[in-house]
């Protein structure tokens, strides 16, 4: 990820976009208006979705109509879909890294707005759903609040007259390319966290390109860091999935010298779909030998440049065997890195195995360790099993 450009100013205020920056809205946009799509006798692209991020319901609106040439006007639309959306704003979760940002500036006294194309009273209803998350804000700005929505920069000037800021003393954090340019307009520094994945290229114009909120530092633009990492890794609320172990693209052992166990992302791309790609660690269980360290990559690979979203763990045991077919399950705990592309095979390799020995050290903490015992890993028969942390339940078919 690019680097942070260096700053002139010390930066006071910080402001957030919503959708798309904190919390996971495409999966709602996904699950309202592709049955509506479908119901009209058009195919859904996925693709074409992608063209909806930054933008405003109006304009959304209008590019749905003219991609799928569906026999509406643009009010129609939205006086049809709107209702539908509305009832899905509880069910949208923040994106990896959200709650712990919002909680970090609000304890350190940074003053924080929310500035949004959506209207204001469907910014209202979204965050009123996530505990401490509308008391957190010092500013809260819609789209309808404002003359023109990003890429214009007047939500971004009024967030920052409604709190005292100086323009140039503020901080922005977007998903998209409109809320880049909008920022940028106003005369902000913008790190660009973006929501459509491969496409890090387009925002040279940000100061700072990150892969999710979690590769976040603060302290590079002058704000209180996180002290959350603990030896190169960062504890995250736990996750569990499993499934069959396939065969996977024939480069782990082969080509990496890295024996990977992979399993059928489609059992669990909903849950996948949630989590932002990098590297990741916990524990592996396996159905009849035992439970492992493991350390895995989420996302494209980019050295190879995957098409599809895969989830690749690594077992940090050596295996007089193949064991395809034989159930495993994962429990993740911890965070490593964002993924990265390399100038070579050798320097991947080097850094596989380095995730690896940081993997090795992190699971003897304590905090880690006590996942190993979980009930998820140790009757892998059991669908849905409730962990001994979280009670969180799950089924991986």
């Amino acid at each position: 990820m690019a680097a942070p450009k260096p700053f002139s100013r010390l930066i006071s205020h910080v402001i957030l976009d919503l959708d798309g920056t904190l919390l996971n809205t495409d999966s709602v946009v996904s699950k309202v208006v592709k049955p509506f799509i479908v119901k009209n006798g058009k195919t859904w692209d996925t693709k074409k979705a992608h063209k909806l991020v930054g933008k405003t319901p109006y304009e959304a609106a209008a590019v749905v109509l003219e991609d799928y040439g569906l026999p509406y006007s643009t009010e129609e639309f939205l006086s049809m879909i709107t209702p539908m959306f509305s009832e899905q704003w509880c069910n949208i979760k923040p994106l990896p890294g959200a709650n712990r940002l919002i909680k970090h500036l609000r304890s350190n006294g940074v003053p924080t707005a929310l500035a949004s194309n959506s209207p204001r009273s469907n910014i209202e209803a979204k965050i009123s759903c996530h505990q401490g998350w509308k008391e957190s804000f010092s500013a809260i700005v819609g789209g309808d609040e404002v003359e023109k929505g990003k890429p214009s920069p007047d939500i971004f000037f009024e967030a920052a007259k409604r709190m005292n800021a100086t323009p140039s003393n503020c901080l922005v954090i977007e998903d998209s390319l409109p809320g880049v340019t909008a920022g940028k307009a106003a005369g902000m520094h913008v790190i660009a966290v973006p929501s459509v994945p491969k496409k890090t290229a387009e925002f040279s114009t940000a100061d700072e390109v990150i892969n999710s909120l979690l590769d976040l530092r603060p302290e590079d633009w002058g704000l209180p860091p996180f002290n959350d990492w603990i030896e190169g890794t960062l504890p995250i609320e736990p996750w569990f999935i499993g499934g069959p172990v396939i065969k996977g693209f024939g480069r782990g052992s082969k080509v990496l010298g890295i024996p990977t166990a992979n399993l059928p992302a489609e059992n669990f791309s909903d849950l996948v779909s949630e989590h932002t790609s990098g590297v990741y660690f916990g524990w592996a269980g396996l159905s009849t030998r035992g439970i492992y360290k493991m350390v895995m990559s989420i996302g494209w690979n980019p050295y190879f440049d995957n098409t599809e979203k895969t989830v690749e763990p690594w077992l940090l045991h050596d295996f007089d065997e193949d064991f395809y077919g034989e159930e495993m399950r994962l429990a993740i705990v911890g965070y490593i890195r964002p993924e990265a592309n390399f100038p070579s095979l050798e320097s991947l390799i080097e850094r596989i195995h380095e995730d690896g020995r940081i993997a090795e050290k992190a699971l003897d903490l304590p905090m880690y360790a006590k996942y190993k015992d979980s009930p998820y890993l140790r009757n892998p028969l059991q669908q849905g099993s409730a962990t001994d942390a979280n009670q969180v339940e799950l089924n991986s078919k």
